[in-house]
């Protein structure tokens, strides 16, 4: 059993660090999209206006001896979690089609708390224990993002190419975080696996064969070690779902 203890909870509770993953995943979305779609001049207004909206989270609620800390800490957590999603997404569709992301993280960076933002996000990432919710919410939405777009990708190169990089990126991440790395990923291949059993995804074709290449590479894969964690406690989850899924519908 794993024991873990993430430092920074007085000051950046859970529920904080999942909002931040959010808030992360819906400005990105807003940015992505308007920068595909969208004139600059009207993009550049919305980036603007979204870095406002999501200034007072930052601020927070309340004065006390900390709150410069943790609105460091706050913003600190949105420019990283953006730069992730940014990084992946430059991969796939290349610099270009990042230009909403750009200027929203340039608002953020130039706002009230982007000054304090580098040292606090260095802070983060200087333990996986630090912030660990927000980045196993991050690490996770990013990786069914790239899932959900490989599985809806008809043309078996480009799926292929996704199901590479997916794959990558999952067997990154536990090298990057060689203690804790493995529960985000136990908790996504749940998560994948429920989607599939809840919604009927991925249930034949390519979507199928792609899904069960990424699973049977990183059993593959993952070091022994890790993968010792990863798929019994994947495959956990997934039951734990199926008996409350029963219970909460015995005639099914």
């Amino acid at each position: 059993m794993t024991t873990l203890t993430d430092p920074l909870t007085e000051i950046l509770p859970r529920e904080i660090q999942t909002q931040a993953a959010r808030h992360v995943q819906d400005a990105f979305s807003l940015a992505f999209r308007l920068g595909l779609e969208a004139r600059p001049e009207a993009r550049r207004a919305a980036m603007v206006e979204a870095a406002g909206r999501l200034a007072p989270w930052i601020a927070g609620m309340g004065e006390n001896e900390r709150m410069a800390e943790a609105q460091a800490l706050r913003a600190a957590l949105l420019l990283g979690g953006l730069d992730q999603w940014g990084l992946v997404y430059s991969q796939i569709f290349g610099p270009d089609a990042l230009s909403g992301l750009s200027e929203l993280v340039a608002c953020l960076r130039e706002g009230p708390y982007g000054a304090d933002a580098l040292p606090a996000l260095e802070r983060i990432e200087a333990e996986e224990s630090c912030a660990f919710a927000f980045k196993a919410d991050l690490h996770k939405s990013i990786h069914l993002a790239l899932w959900h777009a490989m599985i809806a990708e008809e043309n078996a190169e480009s799926a292929t190419a996704l199901l590479r990089q997916l794959g990558g990126m999952m067997l990154g991440l536990v090298g990057r975080m060689p203690k804790l790395g493995w529960i985000v990923l136990a908790n996504t291949l749940a998560d994948i696996q429920i989607r599939c059993l809840a919604h009927g995804l991925a249930a034949s074709g390519l979507a199928q064969t792609l899904t069960e290449q990424l699973f049977g590479a990183l059993s593959q894969q993952l070091p022994a070690e890790q993968r010792e964690k990863v798929m019994p406690a994947a495959t956990r989850t997934v039951i734990a779902w199926q008996q409350s899924t029963r219970q909460q519908n015995p005639l099914h």
